[in-house]
């Protein structure tokens, strides 16, 4: 069957669904949320979860195997340095039937913009970051955007990971 154009069948790339799974976990995307294809290889699924006034942040997802994509320490401290200016930080860890999760917060002047390219500093951003230390590897999940749909959308993407481990 067809939606907005994008012809759904058996085997369909898993940025069409709002049901996907990544590293053997399976998640729902919140109701609202868009799928779109993911802009690299790197991302394994990649959403606009709409905020107020027409702004809506990026949800992505990232998995490089059993080993890959460095601890999470590295993670926090790199997701930390793509502020001009990290305010409101604060990382928190939590166990989630047994997983381990841990949460990245964090308010400023985001520098946006691919690995080791150049960066566009964007002002008024957020960063709410997950990383699940998953039975087959770390998952890490990223959320950034205008801080008010970042805000918006916090509850639903705590939801949606913790929703996956259960």
């Amino acid at each position: 069957f067809t939606i907005v154009g994008l012809s759904l069948e058996v085997g369909s790339p898993l940025w069409a669904a709002e049901k996907f799974t990544v590293a053997g976990y399976a998640f729902s995307s919140p109701s609202g949320w868009k799928a779109s294809p993911p802009s690299s290889s790197m991302r394994k699924a990649q959403f606009a979860a709409p905020g107020k006034e027409g702004q809506s942040a990026e949800v992505v997802f990232f998995y490089f195997g059993p080993s890959g994509g460095g601890g999470v320490k590295a993670n926090v401290d790199r997701w930390m340095g793509q502020f001009q200016d990290a305010k409101n930080k604060k990382v928190e860890t939590k166990g989630v039937d047994g997983v381990n999760v841990t949460y990245v917060r964090a308010t400023g002047t985001f520098l946006s913009g691919r690995p080791f390219g150049p960066k566009t500093p964007k002002s008024g951003y957020a960063l709410l970051g997950a990383i699940i230390e998953g039975k087959q590897g770390a998952i890490f999940v990223k959320m950034t955007g205008i801080e008010a749909a970042v805000e918006a959308n916090a509850g639903k993407m705590k939801g949606m990971v913790e929703g996956a481990l259960k």
